[in-house]
């Protein structure tokens, strides 16, 4: 059956899936994003929901201290005798794992492991449980390693081992995302080399005994490194999973480029079938692609649009670092926004701010905002969000004591274009494509101004970062008493499923 790649669209890195039954659960990396690691549910493999996050709870974490690229990094999720596991790395914290009996809440305080490394991941295996990162040996190489593991209290029950050290042995390579498998009679190991940009690649190993010696594969996984012309580029970090009906596919993380492995949309989730070859995973020509061929069962439905329920907080906004929750006020019929005095720019700040992931290269995001600021400095409206040095914002704001209708920008050469404005509610439209934003606005329920297009945010003034574009809603102000933003409405809709 036909389906079409990223089964996740937008900022969604470092997929990991494990399968219970007939259900699917997949995790990705939210580095300084709060809540932490997304929870996603599948019967199919190819439409998906978000039904919650696994770090949830401001005392799980030390998000205060997350600056941009920085936070959560790369999940596991795995599931054993009716329990969720998820291990993860949060910079300045370490390794740790949670774990949950219902993977869309609920889940436990973080244990921390002591063992250094990256992109953990579990094994669970005729009773014991492993654990995996990449950790160096003593001889410095770039390595994996393995130690046996209480996933309940973090404690390591064997010393850690290195186990493999990647294709090429002789020089770095960026080895990363390890994943130890048992299949039949080997233990695979999968992996990712090249960094996770244009050379990134998928590579693999196998042993008898899970403590080695592991045998590289003769040839890559996954790459798209040698490919022009495919509609995608940086394909690496993959995960393994076998369906109810036997059939085995691998997520992994990949770009859809503007230029060479770049996209504003940041890294996406895709899917590709696996096969069995002399014992070896093999992946169709082993580069990925945007149109596949796979034995699914149910056809892929696109979610076309993403509306707003002011009564409570849907798990599917995200805020930046350590929320001051009393900033927010869910209403039902509205959303209150105090301003704040952190601004979008502040490299540790906790503004006011919520923010979905750009759903698509073609998309819409529109908001209903009633703010008429009374301090100069004061501004609230909708933003498209990279990092606190790469953005745009368009918004209501208080300047030389008049209010004006405003789009500014955070990174790059871009001058700023005001126009005075009314009281009252404005209707604010960004509209995206892959070259541009066009930003529109309406008073009084009239027909909407487009009044300017700008290009995305690129590499040269958001950098080639880990995350990806946000559009959403903020606050901020110069000044303590300011008053309150009325959001009362706000949707984010596909334009068009365009690859």
């Amino acid at each position: 059956m036909r389906y079409e790649n990223p089964i996740l669209r937008g900022f969604n890195p470092d997929p990991s899936i494990c399968r219970v039954g007939n259900d699917y659960y997949l995790v990705t990396s939210s580095f300084e994003y709060f809540p932490g690691i997304p929870v996603y549910h599948s019967t199919d493999l190819v439409n998906w929901r978000q039904i919650g996050n696994c770090i949830d709870r401001d005392d799980q974490l030390p998000y205060e201290t997350a600056a941009a690229g920085q936070g959560m990094w790369a999940p596991t999720i795995r599931y054993h005798d009716g329990v969720f596991f998820v291990t993860a790395t949060f910079q300045g914290f370490g390794n740790f794992i949670i774990h949950s009996a219902n993977p869309a809440t609920g889940w436990s305080d973080p244990v921390k492991v002591d063992m250094s490394g990256i992109d953990p991941s579990l094994l669970f295996d005729a009773g014991k449980v492993y654990y995996c990162t990449n950790q160096r040996g003593e001889d410095d190489l770039e390595a994996i390693s393995l130690t046996e593991i209480d996933p309940f209290t973090g404690a390591l029950l064997s010393p850690a081992r290195v186990i493999w050290h990647g294709m090429s042995d002789d020089r770095p390579q960026y080895l990363e995302a390890p994943h130890v498998y048992h299949i039949g009679e080997w233990y695979y190991l999968l992996a990712a080399e090249g960094g996770t940009g244009f050379n990134h690649m998928i590579t693999a190993a196998r042993s008898r005994s899970v403590w080695g010696p592991y045998v590289s594969c003769d040839h890559l996984i996954l790459t798209n490194r040698y490919t022009e012309n495919t509609g995608v580029a940086g394909s690496g970090h993959g995960d393994l999973v076998e369906d109810q009906n036997g059939n085995w596919w691998i997520v992994h993380l990949a770009t859809r480029p503007d230029e060479a492995w770049y996209s504003h949309l940041g890294r996406e989730t895709f899917l590709l079938p696996v096969a069995w070859e002399n014992e070896w995973p093999v992946i169709g020509d082993g580069v990925s692609h945007l149109v596949c061929e796979g034995p699914l069962w149910a056809q892929q439905k696109p979610m076309d649009s993403w509306q707003a329920d002011f009564s409570f907080r849907q798990p599917q906004w995200l805020f930046l670092r350590k929320p001051r929750w009393e900033n927010y006020d869910f209403q039902g019929d509205k959303l209150l926004l105090t301003p704040s005095q952190d601004h979008l720019s502040d490299p540790l700040g906790r503004p006011t701010f919520l923010a979905l992931r750009q759903m698509d290269m073609d998309c819409t995001a529109e908001a209903e905002i009633d703010f008429d600021p009374i301090y100069d400095g004061s501004e609230a409206g909708l933003t498209i969000f990279v990092a606190d040095y790469g953005y745009y914002t368009f918004c209501k704001r208080r300047e030389n004591g008049k209010n004006w209708l405003s789009v500014q920008r955070q990174g790059g050469t871009f001058h700023p274009i005001s126009i005075p404005t009314e009281d009252g509610s404005v209707c604010l439209k960004i509209t995206a494509s892959k070259k541009e934003y066009l930003f529109s606005f309406a008073f009084n329920k009239e027909p909407f101004h487009t009044w300017t297009i700008v290009l995305p945010l690129t590499k040269d003034d958001a950098g080639k970062g880990f995350t990806g574009t946000l559009i959403g809603l903020y606050a901020q102000c110069g000044h303590s008493n300011e008053k309150k933003a009325r959001i009362l409405s706000y949707r984010q809709k596909l334009a068009s499923i365009s690859r």
